[in-house]
């Protein structure tokens, strides 16, 4: 077997920047032409801004014929890390110096992140039993935009997925594929989205930079997309959130600022080891805080007692549950403190800063006033660090203490 006779994902065959760029060309040209309305799902991360700006090329320098409708969806989660807001504000400055449509996508008010668990009380997510996030502030929002967009028509939907970004991501490509027909090579395509309510049947999903390197995707956004032949894009200000010249050794994934899912905070370290991000460290404040509503003592719990409709007991009848008003109230005031701080030691010809803006923080302060809770809780349940004289089992079963028995 020569080197030629490779697989893309093979060792010892790696691919070379004007390879990879051929093989997006046919993966566009192979599936383009099937849909007149191209819609880009663009995260504002690295992968997918890279397959913006890379499509505009393409488009823009005839090797790929434009479709008849383009239009580019912005997730914005209202956590991204400083550096990608700043860069997808100025790319969709071009896009509309371009005359692309695109719009801006978020969850409804009271459903982004910090309203969510600040107002409704649902505690910050975690990788166990409790990860509501990823769906709740990108997934949905995006998903309802598309079918917003569709209208009564179809579309393809552009993604920046790539393979070796996620190695849960990569067994479910490695299961699907071959789907439709489609090699790897060719790009990812789909012609469903079976999750997607509301635009099942009407999309197909295409992901044309599937097969590129790490490399190449750094080598398109820092020397090739800034150019003017390529299009003059303001990328090279998204390898700051991955730590500027070292991005690609440090190879550290975004998510959102002081994220709670990750154990290590390598985008932000990275980000602050840069001088001109430096006034963003009083954002490290920010893990304290999630930890601190996730503890017993801001918390509440169920006593027990509770009995589902057919009389039984719950699975778990002394569950931890939401956030107490004041822990809420509290976390709210150390956030805009943080806040606060970052944007006193802003240089001026920063943006000023926000984590939460004044629409978000009078919605928080509304519901804790309104005394709002998740559902199936009212607040009167008792603390969850509160000793409970009489311990319940999902079985019914009860244990007592024995200290605290009336005689």
């Amino acid at each position: 077997m020569t080197a030629r006779d490779l697989s893309l994902f093979e060792t010892g065959a790696r691919l070379q920047m004007s390879e990879s760029i051929d093989l997006t060309i046919q993966s566009l040209l192979a599936y383009g032409p099937e849909h007149d309305h191209w819609v880009v799902a663009w995260s504002g991360g690295k992968d997918s801004s890279a397959t913006l700006t890379l499509l505009t090329w393409l488009i823009d320098s005839g090797k790929v014929p434009a479709p008849q409708r383009l239009t580019v969806l912005y997730a914005d989660t209202r956590q991204e890390l400083p550096p990608l807001a700043v860069a997808a504000q100025e790319i969709m400055e071009c896009l509309t110096e371009r005359n692309i449509a695109h719009r801006t996508v978020r969850a409804p008010l009271e459903q982004r992140f910090l309203p969510y668990i600040l107002g409704r009380g649902v505690p910050p997510p975690n990788n166990n039993t409790l990860r509501w996030c990823t769906r709740q502030i990108k997934v949905d929002p995006m998903t309802a935009a598309i079918a917003e967009v569709l209208g009564d028509g179809t579309a393809l939907v552009i993604t920046g997925v790539r393979q070796g970004e996620s190695a849960i991501r990569d067994r479910r490509i490695e299961m699907s594929c071959s789907k439709d027909g489609a090699e790897c090579g060719q790009g990812w395509y789909q012609q469903a989205l079976p999750e997607s309510k509301g635009v099942r049947g009407r999309i197909a999903t295409l992901a044309p930079l599937l097969h590129w390197r790490v490399c190449h995707v750094w080598e398109w956004l820092r020397y090739w997309a800034p150019k003017q032949e390529f299009g003059e894009w303001p990328t090279e200000i998204i390898a700051d959130a991955y730590g500027g010249d070292e991005a690609e050794e440090i190879n550290a994934r975004t998510g959102c600022i002081a994220c709670p899912l990750a154990q290590e905070e390598k985008a932000l370290q990275a980000v602050l080891a840069m001088p001109r991000w430096a006034w963003l460290e009083p954002l490290t404040g920010l893990k304290a805080v999630y930890r601190e509503l996730r503890a017993p003592r801001s918390r509440i719990r169920k006593s027990g007692a509770e009995r589902l409709k057919d009389g039984s007991i719950a699975k778990n009848p002394q569950r931890m549950g939401p956030i107490t008003l004041e822990a809420r109230s509290a976390a709210l005031e150390q956030i805009l403190a943080i806040q606060a701080e970052c944007n006193r030691l802003r240089p001026l010809a920063m943006p000023e800063f926000s984590i939460l803006d004044a629409e978000e923080e009078a919605c928080i302060r509304r519901l804790i006033a309104a005394n709002t809770w998740p559902e199936k809780w009212d607040g009167t349940e008792p603390r969850a660090d509160q000793f409970l004289p009489i311990t319940v089992y999902s079985n019914g079963a009860e244990q007592h203490d024995m200290f605290g028995l009336e005689e």
